[in-house]
């Protein structure tokens, strides 16, 4: 019988065989854990015209966060069935490079660790200082891979699944004109938070105007959607290290375009408070143990998942320009800057 935690390569894996007419697979890291030697997996869908939007999806940043990766799985199942028989969708794919990395640290799945195998948290490990003091411990440290949240040494190289990650954002979504990614987490709050750049410090980041369209725009579509909550991260706390303050600063400086990342930090404090039996078992603390309940996490960001995918393809009918863009500033600085109410 396999480990629990091995369930998740071994499910991915087996849609890669069963999918490869329909997927560009490639393994960009191999990573040793509890004596085995694992892979990293890149795979994509749709286009490949570097003129085309594109938008990825990454999970298992945090190996005990399983959850991430098992709804990135379920996404990519469901992207993989509907284009076999929904002609419309399949010619959305065709306009749209989508690409999936669903277990960026699958020796911190395997060992149950936030970690990788070195002890190093990789959402830590950019070369990012954050702007001003942070949480003790919870911000990023260099005392020792003993405690959770360790960056590493100011000497240490870039852990490898983390330069992967670059590696991928870097030839995957920056060179188009149009990118977005969604990052799946769990662990913080009783709500689902849509969280986007910055975690260094509570400065607006220059795309602020653009990320408030984005959360308008789904608001629009979906009124009855309303359990997320979008904001920037540093409302919650600030971090040194964050991967994606250091690509989405990267690509201002280097790249033409407009690159758009979020995290989604899915509340697990809920599923806590639904089974507080989840307080005895450290997974617990992360995922949803009862199997109704994965099923409706499984299911539940799948509307929003797909949306990204249709406003990534249609980005230039919604992205604010001229005054637009100025009066959406405005609200975004009222709204999360400001005194606004939550959202």
């Amino acid at each position: 019988m396999p480990t629990p935690a091995f369930s998740e390569l071994e499910s991915l894996e087996q849609l890669i065989e069963q999918n490869r007419h329909a997927l560009r697979a490639e393994v960009v890291l191999t990573v040793q854990a509890d004596g085995r030697e694992l892979p990293v997996w890149c795979l994509e869908t749709g286009s490949t015209d570097l003129r085309a939007p594109a938008i990825g999806f990454f999970g298992g940043v945090h190996g005990m966060e399983r959850i991430g990766t098992q709804v990135l799985i379920a996404w990519l199942q469901t992207v993989l069935a509907r284009q076999q028989w929904d002609s419309h969708f399949a010619e959305l794919l065709g306009k749209v490079r989508l690409v999936f990395m669903p277990m960026v640290n699958p020796g911190g799945l395997v060992l149950g660790t936030r970690a990788n195998p070195a002890g190093i948290d990789l959402m830590r490990s950019a070369p990012v200082e954050a702007k001003g003091r942070v949480p003790l411990l919870l911000g990023g440290h260099r005392l020792s891979p003993a405690l959770p949240w360790f960056r590493g040494q100011v000497e240490d190289p870039l852990p490898a699944e983390a330069a992967a990650l670059f590696e991928v954002v870097r030839a995957r979504l920056h060179p188009h004109p149009f990118s977005l990614a969604m990052d799946c987490h769990s662990g913080f709050g009783f709500r689902d938070r849509i969280w986007f750049p910055y975690a260094r410090s509570r400065a607006p980041v220059p795309h602020l105007p653009e990320a408030f369209a984005l959360r308008a725009l789904f608001n629009q579509t979906y009124p009855n959607h309303s359990f997320y909550l979008m904001e920037p991260q540093s409302l919650s706390y600030t971090t040194h290290g964050d991967l994606w303050d250091f690509l989405y600063d990267e690509h201002l400086a280097r790249y033409p375009g407009l690159f758009l990342p979020f995290t989604l930090e899915m509340g697990s404090w809920l599923w806590v408070k639904k089974n507080p039996r989840q307080l005895f078992s450290w997974f617990g603390h992360f995922n949803p143990i009862l199997p109704h309940r994965l099923e409706r996490v499984l299911r539940r960001h799948l509307l929003l998942f797909d949306f990204l995918l249709h406003a990534t393809a249609s980005y230039r009918q919604w992205l604010p320009r001229g005054e637009q863009r100025a009066q959406y500033r405005e609200a975004a600085l009222a709204r999360w800057f400001g005194t606004a109410a939550g959202d």
